[in-house]
């Protein structure tokens, strides 16, 4: 097998650590220091007051997704690459449902502007009360986790597929192929418990400790790996030579 495949897989392995950590650090950055601390659940005047003294730090929160966004898309191309002398057709799959993922949360971050337009200049939303504005907009917010749930369908699919091609390939650890199987049970388990259970947000905490806590850890073990660790080329090589092409 050509020494270039394997440095290719090793310099794409090394590319999707590194897009892994920009989504890791981007996604925290938006969902926990943005979102959590200007969103009030249900209080509209309070989430746009907040919103209104800190338009900055929202808007950051913002393009920090636009950012992850750019990385999930290179995190997709570059996983294809590493993974598919394993199996071509699976590991292409995998990057279109990781893709699907990522063109639906684009598509979902306009409940996240939108708000913007809705609490900033009135213009033609002058009809619209104040009240009514506000209560427009933390709708568009709750909504925006809706639409993460509906992405983490897919998202959930492509980790399983991740997982399966892990287990099989022996460049990267087995370890690693289950924590991503866990992860994506993870995500499939949540997206679908907050579509079908009627006081999911009741048990939304439980959701996130049991079902997406473990996740966390199976893709951030799988970030650290890739960066740190990283793939070893002469497991690679035998991998590559051991394979029918």
């Amino acid at each position: 097998m050509p020494e270039s495949t394997v440095r290719m897989t090793l310099r794409y392995a090394r590319l999707a650590g590194l897009g892994y950590l920009v989504i890791i650090v981007s996604g925290i950055f938006a969902e926990f220091f943005v979102r959590s601390s200007l969103i009030v659940p249900g209080d509209a005047a309070a989430t746009a007051a907040n919103i209104a003294a800190s338009e900055l730090l929202y808007r950051g929160g913002l393009a920090s997704e636009f950012l992850m966004l750019a990385a999930d898309v290179m995190v997709a191309g570059a996983l294809y690459v590493v993974f598919r002398a394993v199996d071509r057709n699976l590991a292409l799959l995998a990057a279109f449902f990781r893709l699907t993922h990522a063109s639906i949360v684009a598509v979902n971050l306009l409940n996240v502007y939108v708000p913007l337009l809705l609490l900033g200049n009135v213009g033609s939303l002058a009809a619209l009360g104040e009240g009514q504005r506000q209560a427009l907009a933390l709708l568009l917010l709750e909504a925006h986790g809706y639409g993460y749930a509906i992405g983490l369908v897919f998202f959930g699919v492509s980790c399983a597929i991740l997982g399966y091609l892990v287990l099989r390939s022996r460049y990267v650890p087995r370890v690693l192929g289950v924590l991503l199987l866990v992860a994506a049970v993870g995500y499939l388990v949540d997206s679908f418990g907050r579509t079908l259970l009627t006081h999911y947000a009741e048990h939304e905490s439980l959701f996130g400790m049991v079902v997406l806590l473990p996740a966390f850890v199976a893709e951030v073990s799988f970030c650290l790996w890739l960066l740190v660790k990283r793939v070893d080329a002469g497991r690679v090589e035998q991998f590559l030579a051991s394979t029918p092409h």
